[in-house]
Parts: C-alpha cells; structure tokens; sequence
C-alpha cells in the first residue's frame, strides 16, 4: 500500500498541486471545497454533487482538485480526521460518476488513511440504492460503519445548524465563490487596534477615581490631604499586586510549549492556543513572535471568529532579533471553542519602509502573495486547574515511556521477524539446490537414456 501511495503521488506530482494547476472554472463552480466543522470539530469536506458532469475529459483534472484539497488540508491540519459531505440534492443518475465516487474512497482507505471521520451522504435519491452497494463493497467491512445515510431531519445528528446550509434545514449564510479559496475563512478580529479588557477596566477605574477627588473638594483641607493619602497608598498597593499578578501570568505565558520556526517569525506556541476554562477564569492567551531576519518584519492576526476574540496588537511590525507579545482574549462573555482558528501572517519590509498604520495598510495592498508567510493556530480549552506545563510535560514523560517501550517491543518483533526470514531463505536456498541437483541428475539419466536407445 505504501508503495501504491507513493506512486498516485508521483503520477499526480501532489507535491506540485497549486491552484494554478486546477482549471479555473472547477474552482468557480463549487463542487468540491472545505468548510465548517461537524459536531466532533472535524472539518466537512463538500462534494456536492450537482455540480459534477460525467466526462473522461474532465476526470484527471478533478481528480487534481481532490487531491488539491486533501494535500492542503493535511499539510495545515496534521492528522486531524476530516468528515465528508456528499451531497446528493437536486442530483440526476447523469451526475454520478463511480469512477470518480472510487477514486474519492480510494484518497482515505490508500493515499490518505486514518484521515476519514465519517461520510454523510444527504439525501440520496432511491435510484442510487443500488449504485451505493457497490460503494459499500469498495469500503471494506470496517469502513461501512462510516456511512452516514441522512435526511433534512436527522442530519443535524452530525452537523450543527450553523454549519448547515439552508436547503438542509440550517441557518448557514456561506455561499460559494472563488476567488479566494474558501478555506481561507480569516477576518479581522474585534477592536484590532483597540483596548483589550484590563484596559478597558483600568480607564474605568481612573473615571472612578476622578469622580471621588471631586466629591473631596467638599471635605476640608486636612481630612481631603488624610484621604488623598489613604487613597495613594491603597492606589500603590493595589497597582502593585496588580501588576505582580499580570507578570507572573505573563511569565507563565512566555515558557513557550513549543516554538514554529519559520523563514521570517519564530512563533510560539507552535499550533494550538491554550485557554483557561470558565471555571479558571484565565481565558487570555499570549502569542509571541521572534523576528529572525535583519529585516523589519510586518505582521498581522486574522480569525474566523472576529465578533469572539480582541487582539492586540493584531496589526503591527517586529524589529530585527525582537520579540513581540500578542495577547488573545475573548470579548465579552463570549466562550472559546475548539472549532475556532487563527491566522499568522507575516512579510519583509524594507529598510527604507514606514511603520505607521498607513504605511503599513499600504504594505499589506501591495506586497505579493508568495512573499507573505502564513502560520494557522488552533484554540485548546484547558479544563484543569493543573497548569498546562506541567500536564504537557507530565504527559509528554509518559508518552516518551510509553513510546520507548513500544519501539522496543516493535524492534525485538523486528528481529525476530527477520531470524526467522532468514531461516526461511536459508532452506529456500537449499531446496533450490536439491531441486537443481535432481534436475541434473533427471537430465543426464534421460540423455543417456537416449543414447542407448539410439547407438
């Protein structure tokens, strides 16, 4: 099977799929494209199948565009299972292609294993009964438990209502169009270069304290002297313990868990954000970005849940050899969910380029795609109060164990595997040669067989 894999990736050349390598059109048409999460938090994976025109012409190119989509999807996701959606409404029988419906389950069971979540077929047409055994043969046993068959009313046993479009009875607004891809959902986060909570709640407290030294212009001389110092020293001391709390967060904050080195940013931590549960009540998350060019470094952070996250700054610029803290924290009541990602992107100024917000505006219009740098994060809920470096570290200690104990169990099979090869070429080798033997011992008998006969 690896082998086979290997091959389809060399006759695809999937390495090379661009989106200048997929016609233009199959990209406009939306048959095929990633968008939303089921219930699990697994990407849904939309083949609507409408959209599709049983052509040979055509075949190679949208197996292209599969094969575009899956590589893209496992290169940024990295192992996490993706759920695919066919759906099957306003379809005719000239629409399906098992060809094509083969190739699509060949992807997950050969190219692409342990990827495939689940298969929600949506309202198939009874004419297609048949054509759907022979998808289940193709499966496997194992495999058919994964397909879902589904309806207006039980589909969201799957997929939420926002997620659904509205022709399956849900509240999605999405609709298709290219360009940009589609999975390229990121948008500006709430207040970009706004204030962040504790802002928010130290200006209220300097409009209270204004408030009180008007109400002491009525007390006299010594008693307003008496409370402004009482107020001082409960203003220093408060500060104090404020500030102490907000460093020692932040210095937990920084011992990064993990660091993705790119070619312009370090960032840290490397995919996921980790935030307290409600319970805690820690919910802001810290992003650190290392400059390690000699260049000035633009960057800015886009989500898909603007309306959710303040971010600041989320629009900005790195010295060379600095660093710069990002602080994530969800507006308002707003609650964090696993489904919800975040978009680093970052790109080489100029020595001789400014740094102001109009300047760099402009820098974002025209600097050219292939030279910005794009790192995704996903967001984690940490529900312990235990502190995350240590639940990492205590995890990764048991999984270095357990990892240790397996190779060893994996390489004493190994060579017990290979003795045992061994042993079996050995009397391969030897039965060869008996055989050879005999073959000539047979061959000389029957040439002197003959030769009697005949002289």
């Amino acid at each position: 099977m690896l082998d086979e894999s290997f091959q389809w990736r060399k006759e695809m050349c999937v390495n090379d799929l661009t989106e200048s390598s997929i016609p233009r059109w199959l990209l406009e048409i939306g048959g095929i494209y990633l968008h939303g999460y089921d219930k699990e938090g697994n990407k849904l994976f939309w083949i609507r199948v409408k959209y599709h025109v049983k052509d040979h012409k055509t075949m190679l190119d949208k197996k292209k565009l599969i094969a575009f989509w899956l590589e893209r999807y496992a290169k940024r996701e990295n192992g996490k299972p993706v759920t695919v959606m066919f759906d099957l409404s306003e379809t005719g029988i000239n629409s399906i292609d098992m060809d094509f419906v083969r190739f699509i389950i060949n992807c997950f069971k050969v190219y692409y294993p342990k990827y495939l979540s689940k298969m929600v077929i949506f309202d198939m047409p009874w004419i297609m009964n048949a054509a759907f055994k022979i998808v289940k043969s193709w499966l496997g046993p194992e495999a058919v438990s994964l397909l879902k068959f589904t309806s207006k009313s039980d589909i969201q046993d799957y997929v939420s209502v926002e997620y659904l479009p509205p022709h399956m009875g849900g509240t999605d607004p999405f609709k298709y169009s290219y360009p940009p891809l589609v999975d390229d959902d990121f948008q500006t986060p709430l207040c970009e270069n706004g204030p962040i909570a504790s802002e928010d709640e130290a200006s209220s407290k300097e409009d209270l304290e204004s408030d009180g030294k008007e109400t002491l212009e009525t007390v006299s001389n010594e008693e307003q002297t008496t409370l402004l110092k009482k107020i001082n020293l409960t203003e220093h001391t408060s500060k104090a313990e404020e500030n102490e709390k907000v460093d020692s967060k932040m210095k937990a904050f920084k011992k990064p868990l993990s660091v993705f080195k790119g070619p312009l940013l370090h960032i840290s931590p490397a995919e996921e954000l980790y935030f307290g549960s409600t319970e805690s009540g820690e919910k802001k998350t810290l992003i650190v970005l290392t400059n390690v060019t000699k260049n000035i470094v633009a960057f800015k952070v886009r989500t898909t849940a603007p309306e959710k996250y303040r971010v600041k700054p989320s629009n900005s610029s790195c010295d060379p050899g600095a660093s710069v803290d990002i602080v994530v924290s969800p507006h308002g009541g707003l609650t964090v969910s696993a489904q919800d990602r975040f978009l680093i992107m970052a790109a080489e100024m100029e020595q001789s380029s400014g740094t102001g917000p109009a300047e760099l505006t402009q820098f974002w219009k025209e600097v050219p795609r292939n030279k910005v740098m794009e790192h995704r994060l996903r967001c984690h809920i940490v529900e312990s109060s235990k502190p995350t470096t240590l639940t990492l570290k205590d995890s990764a200690l048991a999984m270095s164990d357990k990892t240790s104990e397996d190779l060893y169990l994996q390489l004493s099979r190994l060579l017990e595997s290979s003795r045992k090869l061994e042993d079996q070429v050995q009397h391969c080798i030897w039965f060869q040669q008996l055989l050879l033997s005999l073959t000539m011992l047979l061959l000389a008998f029957v040439i002197s067989f003959f030769y009697l006969l005949y002289s």
